[in-house]
């Protein structure tokens, strides 16, 4: 499977995250489906939103390992370092963001911080923003599989992959 991974995404090196998950081949296997189709493939949010999303909620869940992993992802999709920063910091009143990708982001961070209080406003309230029902459907799907995420790699001990910053 690791070399699949390494053949698929084009590395030598393999994430720490993917070795947590090594424990158990069936999980191993399991995961790698769910990041290669939700979180790598086509979809219907684009990759530059799906890793603001991953950057925020990781960062609301004190995940340093998934938070700066998945800034320098986003970087590579065209985020700027100021957004990024705003991300980290979770300071999302940042002019770096459109209403739309600010109304997704807070929706991401209610999903995360406290699903059990999200009603149909919310959602209806991401909508008009400009975003598909669909699309706020995979929004929580992200937000809730960054939560396990991070959890995973904090139980781990998985330290930041920049400890000297980005």
């Amino acid at each position: 499977m690791f070399a699949q991974y390494r053949e698929r995404f084009a590395r030598t090196d393999l994430p720490g995250i993917l070795l947590c998950f090594a424990t158990n081949s069936a999980l191993l296997k399991g995961m790698m489906q769910i990041a290669e189709g939700l979180l790598f493939g086509d979809s219907l949010l684009s990759r530059r939103h799906k890793e603001m999303i991953a950057t925020f909620v990781s960062r609301q869940n004190a995940c340093p390992y998934c938070a700066d992993s998945h800034a320098g992802l986003l970087g590579a999709q065209g985020g700027s370092p100021e957004m990024i920063c705003a991300l980290q910091q979770g300071d999302l009143n940042a002019p770096l963001f459109t209403s739309a990708e600010l109304a997704l982001l807070k929706f991401a961070g209610k999903v995360n911080a406290n699903s059990s209080a999200v009603i149909r406003a919310d959602v209806e309230t991401t909508m008009h923003a400009g975003w598909t029902e669909a699309q706020v459907e995979e929004t929580v799907h992200i937000a809730a599989l960054f939560a396990a995420f991070n959890r995973i790699a904090n139980g781990f001990g998985l330290p930041s992959p920049y400890p000297d910053g980005l």
